[in-house]
């Protein structure tokens, strides 16, 4: 599957993704939403430089646009993924039609600064839910969903209505707030010109709205302005390629779409009282250190098991 989805068309709505590669930072652009579970592994997802480890067992919502992602494999077994797409109209048409066939109701009453500030949520999969991964899995393995658009519709309607069916928590938050076609539509055009040379006027055109229906609109979803909100992501995008990539500060600047390095440089110096350069630097020598540290640790006797073991091999004895 391409890191880029950004052909909706005759693209499954369920994939199982395996990597056993060793594991790198890598950037995806994400044109549906995604409920994804792991089987194996862990898959981590930055933000700049901070982390959010998803676990083995867990469920994670990913929204529409672009993320950093980077997927570990465990010891003895590849990453593994089993990962549901859909759009806010599949979303809105499956919804639909377990209110009027089944009379199902749902609502939703969470709403927390995570819900809101991120394009990303996760939780442990409760037993139900883990019931139905496995068997979705079970599907995938063999190839029962292949060209199959009535068993992947089915087994869509069956984790949202898993998912609605649950406690109010982030996980169904995310969901029933991305059943607004337009909602999304307004989100994936956001997110598709977050790198590109456009101004909010501009953008304001292409979503068809005023310039202050679009501020209005905008603020409503990212709770920030235009420009501060986009600034910010930029931000955050160099902070991860300063850490993760050997391109240059200007190079990444141009990637992040800043019109040229010394505005990039004020703007990272504004936002984090440091420049690239030493940012880099700092973060470099600090990866370093704790290499050392862990090499030291990991040479030196565990006391501690030895005196543990002691009187266990007394009493089986």
């Amino acid at each position: 599957m391409s890191t880029n989805q950004s052909s909706q068309e005759a693209q499954p709505q369920i994939v199982k993704f395996v990597d056993s590669s060793p594991s790198n930072i890598g950037s995806i652009t994400l044109s549906r939403y995604a409920i994804g579970y792991i089987l194996h592994g862990t898959k981590n997802i930055y933000y700049g430089d901070k982390c959010f480890p998803i676990s083995r067992g867990e469920i994670c919502f990913m929204g529409i646009g672009h993320h950093h992602v980077e997927k570990v494999s465990e010891e003895d077994a590849p990453y593994e993924e089993i990962v549901f797409y859909y759009t806010p109209a599949t979303l809105q048409h499956i919804l639909s039609h377990l209110s009027i066939t089944y009379g199902v109701r749902f609502n939703n009453n969470h709403s927390c600064e995570w819900c809101r500030s991120r394009n990303h949520v996760s939780m442990p999969a409760w037993n139900a839910a883990k019931s139905f991964f496995i068997n979705a899995n079970s599907y995938l393995r063999e190839e029962l969903f292949r060209h199959d658009e009535t068993a992947e519709n089915i087994k869509l309607t069956e984790l949202v209505y898993l998912l609605i069916s649950h406690g109010d928590c982030c996980l169904k938050s995310k969901l029933l707030r991305n059943m607004d076609v337009a909602s999304g539509n307004f989100e994936q055009i956001v997110y598709n010109h977050m790198f590109k040379d456009v101004s909010i006027e501009q953008l304001s055109e292409i979503c068809n709205r005023s310039l202050t229906s679009f501020k209005k609109e905008f603020k409503r979803h990212f709770e920030m302005p235009p420009h501060k909100w986009y600034i910010r992501q930029r931000l955050m995008h160099s902070r991860l390629l300063l850490i993760s990539t050997s391109k240059s500060v200007s190079e990444i600047g141009h990637e992040c779409a800043f019109p040229n390095t010394s505005h990039f440089i004020k703007l990272f110096k504004k936002e984090y009282s440091i420049t690239p350069s030493v940012y880099r630097s700092r973060h470099q020598a600090e990866t370093l250190q704790q290499k050392q540290a862990d090499n030291i640790s990991s040479h030196q006797p565990n006391l501690n098991s030895e005196i543990i073991e002691q009187p266990l091999m007394a009493v089986n004895n």
